[in-house]
């Protein structure tokens, strides 16, 4: 019974593809040329990050320089007087490092 109806459905999809043809509609997909395209891709990708963080970084220096005003000398200080209210981008605790790189990134 499941041979039968699978040879149906193939009979069908085969008749409707060639009725599909015939009204001169075209079958298949143009993929183009993917690695040109996912090239193109990547770049768009990594310039909407790096404006992304540029964005953050400049956000974010006045309060870093606000902590450093207050006493914070350290970059430990200072990620610890960003984690009393603002999140990392991903929801994270700051830490040493990324506090350095975010100023790094403003140079």
């Amino acid at each position: 019974m499941a041979e039968h109806e699978a040879k149906a459905i193939s009979t069908r999809t085969k008749d409707a593809l060639a009725a599909a043809k015939a009204r001169g509609k075209r079958l298949g997909g143009d993929r183009g040329n993917l690695p040109a395209v996912a090239k193109e891709g990547a770049k768009a990708s990594v310039a909407a990050r790096i404006a992304k963080a540029n964005n953050r970084t400049s956000d974010l220096l006045p309060i870093i320089g606000e902590l450093k005003a207050s006493g914070a000398v350290s970059l430990r200080q200072i990620a610890t007087g960003l984690n009393a209210g603002i999140r990392t981008a991903r929801g994270g605790a700051w830490s040493a490092v990324q506090v350095q790189r975010v100023i790094e990134r403003n140079l």
